[in-house]
């Protein structure tokens, strides 16, 4: 793919080349020929071809639909409630400012200015780093592939709401030779868990055991993959066209069950924890660990969507304000979707509460009734065919002072939501385990089903045109391929290796994928793409671009970001996670059916051997491109020749003996017209070093001047 980029230039003529000062006059009226191609093709005419958005709007919707995912409905709050409740808000709102809206504003910026995907943009900052755009194609994947599998489970769930009772609604029933018996599993856990495990996914014991396809979500990941090739068939054309009602459906359904949460017994609870500071772990470095991962995932950077959508606008397009308003819808997205969840949390953590206190008070009144513990020690105000949670934690407290000694044996437990709250539940066990029984409650409980599931469909969906956006833009753009062809062979290919996640162990696949082919892969990229702009190409000369571009300087102090604080924060990220890889032992949660709880498994060494392959072919991009054109450079000897494709500079080897003032590769010396260069001469000196690419890669940049005794030294503003 590189050797074919690479060999397939524009010879630009010695006009497109130069200068428009008067100075220059004399050079662009030469007649230099060119014999490599006839036909002139200019930036003008390859942006005016390029599909534009209808308006701003679709647009903005379009980034907020891919950069609202379902790590916002089911991992921030996760996040909150593991590491400090509303005290999290703060390191997440700070990394947010330091990190995620600088590198937003980055992507944006590049997107739009250069007009092309992650390839084509990367490879104009700088070709050595081209390897960049081919890095976020791969995590964009990679990502895809198991992302889309999470929305097959959520296809299968949706299409099994339409009944009433829902099927997780209790446990089934087992007969033997003489009576009818509840699911031993089931009773072990609950019904929404034993429904997710043996009926939704019939997950097997571990991951070496591959038990055959489970053809439920077989069929499920094949509807989600056609939807998702459906909407992006025609790229933009066809995904404006429901972006409205993608984007926009999550916000109705979340307000929606937050006022239907607020009504319900025991929703403040959850509210309440959730805005209850703990400092401490606020302080932890996990927490701002944490939630530096959650800023850059939470936003979609690195994957290549955001350089793709921008890649759309027009070119003066305000993308600063842009790069403000998308995270920040984001993260109050986070907040609301965080405040429903807990709402629902409290409710359900309500009804376990109750649900202790009434089979812990009948322990209590056997006790009595045995003569276990003394009737005098009870308050006579306690009724326990009506007790209330207070009274009940009383009376908890009277029995453990009284029998201190004794008081193990009795088994009672202390019966706090608090305790039901603060166990954490993430990811899918959060949307198909809690949520799912929490709405077995509601009134109407198959309303609230369809539509918790067709919000996550949604939400999972638009990230999804994101990510495939990220894959098929820069193909296109590099490689001349019908869009419609590159969208149904990218789905149909995604589709067969999903496959592996479809097994009755293919739950365990995408734990495996989800750590390890998305974090630290997207860590490194961003920060390749901070250095090529910042170091490479040079945050002075972006500054510039940008205020070309917007027609007004974009705020100074994204400078001091993108040139200091932003890289040094992203290196420590990147070390503090491979640190915390190494030592974290590699392995999953499996099921055990006997237990009928989780176990915790190390990964065997084959599923090492994928895990590694993974990551390294990820980031493997980025120094092969490196070195493969630092070897075409070192072997192009003397360079006299300029060839421009896609904004870009290449080289091409040229003889130069006997004369060095020949710029274009074309006809021999000997064979060009003699047009007089008057005083500002471009050229390569005979002798000199080779003469490198700019690092930006745009023509008129990067040529030596000529250093004759009887010349001087031209001034800057004069090139």
């Amino acid at each position: 793919m590189i050797k074919n980029e690479l060999e397939d230039e524009i010879i630009e003529s010695a006009k497109d080349l130069s200068n428009e000062d008067a100075a220059d006059d004399a050079l662009k009226k030469s007649e230099l020929e060119v014999d490599v191609q006839k036909e002139k093709h200019t930036d003008a005419n390859i942006t005016d071809k390029r599909l534009s958005w209808t308006n701003r709007l679709q647009y903005i919707l379009a980034q907020v639909g891919f950069s609202v995912g379902l790590g916002n409905v089911w991992r921030f709050p996760y996040l909150c409630q593991k590491n400090g409740g509303g005290a999290y808000l703060l390191p997440f709102l700070v990394l947010l400012m330091i990190i995620g809206i600088p590198l937003f504003f980055l992507e944006l910026a590049v997107g739009q200015r250069i007009r092309q995907g992650s390839i084509g943009v990367w490879n104009y900052i700088s070709p050595k780093l081209g390897g960049i755009g081919f890095a976020s194609c791969f995590v964009s994947f990679f990502v895809g592939l198991y992302y889309n599998v999470i929305i097959g489970w959520s296809v299968f769930y949706f299409s099994q709401s339409f009944q009433y009772p829902l099927p997780w609604h209790q446990c089934p029933l087992v007969k033997n030779a003489t009576h009818t018996l509840v699911e031993p599993e089931c009773e072990k856990s609950s019904a929404t868990t034993y429904y997710w495990y043996r009926k939704a996914l019939d997950v097997s014991g571990s991951i070496s055991e591959s038990g055959g396809l489970n053809w439920k979500m077989t069929i499920s990941l094949l509807v989600a993959w056609s939807l998702v090739c459906f909407a992006m068939i025609k790229g933009i054309q066809s995904s404006v066209k429901i972006v409205y009602f993608i984007t926009l459906t999550p916000y109705v359904v979340l307000i929606c069950f937050l006022f239907r949460a607020l009504f319900l017994k025991g929703s403040l609870y959850g509210i309440r924890h959730m805005f209850t500071p703990q400092l401490k772990k606020m302080l932890a470095p996990q927490a701002w660990r944490e939630a530096a991962t959650q800023v850059c995932l939470a936003l979609g950077l690195g994957f290549g969507g955001v350089i793709a959508f921008s890649s759309y606008n027009k070119e003066d397009n305000n993308c600063q304000f842009d790069a403000m308003l998308v995270p920040l819808i984001n993260f109050f997205t986070s907040v609301l979707a965080t405040l429903v969840v807990f709402a629902v949390l409290g409710f359900k953590a309500n009804i376990v509460n109750e649900r202790c206190i009434g089979e812990n008070t009948k322990m209590i009144d056997i006790f009595l009734k045995m003569g276990n513990i003394s009737q005098a020690i009870i308050p006579s105000h306690i009724n326990f065919s009506a007790i209330t949670a207070e009274g009940y934690h009383e009376v908890y407290d009277i029995i453990k002072r009284a029998k201190r000694e004794e008081f193990p044996a009795l088994n009672l437990q202390s019966c706090y939501v608090e305790d039901e709250l603060n166990k954490e539940v993430q990811g899918v066990g959060l949307a198909f385990i809690a949520f799912t029984e929490a709405m077995d409650h509601f009134p109407l409980s198959p309303f609230w089903s369809v539509l918790f599931f067709l919000m996550v469909i949604n939400i999972g969906l638009s990230s999804m045109f994101g990510v495939i956006e990220g894959i098929i833009t820069p193909v296109v753009d590099s490689y001349k391929v019908r869009k419609e062809l590159a969208t149904v062979l990218c789905c149909f290919l995604s589709f067969c290796i999903g496959l592996i996640f479809v097994q009755r162990s293919g739950s365990y696949f995408v734990a495996m994928f989800d750590d390890y082919s998305a974090t630290l892969p997207f860590l490194i990229v961003v920060i390749f793409e901070i250095i090529a702009v910042s170091f490479v190409y040079g945050t002075d000369k972006f500054m510039e671009d940008l205020r070309d571009m917007m027609g007004f300087a974009p705020y100074r102090c994204y400078y001091y970001l993108w040139k200091y604080i932003t890289p040094l924060v992203l290196l420590s990220l990147l070390i503090v996670t491979l640190v915390n890889m190494i030592l974290s032992p590699p392995g999953y949660y499996a099921w055990n059916k006997d237990k009928a709880s989780k176990d915790f498994l190390k990964f065997p060494t084959w599923a090492m051997i994928i895990c590694i392959s993974v990551l390294i072919l990820t980031i493997l991009p980025i120094p092969a491109v490196y070195f493969i054109r630092c070897c075409k450079d070192n072997n192009s000897g003397n360079l006299a020749s300029v060839a421009y494709k896609r904004g870009r500079l290449l080289k091409e080897p040229v003889n130069l003996e006997g004369d060095d003032a020949s710029l274009i590769h074309g006809k021999i010396p000997s064979e060009m017209s003699s047009p007089t260069l008057g005083k500002n001469i471009y050229r390569k000196q005979s002798g000199s070093p080779t003469l490198d690419t700019a690092p930006n890669g745009r023509y008129g940049i990067g040529y030596l001047m000529a250093d004759v005794a009887d010349m001087p030294d031209m001034p800057e503003s004069d090139l």
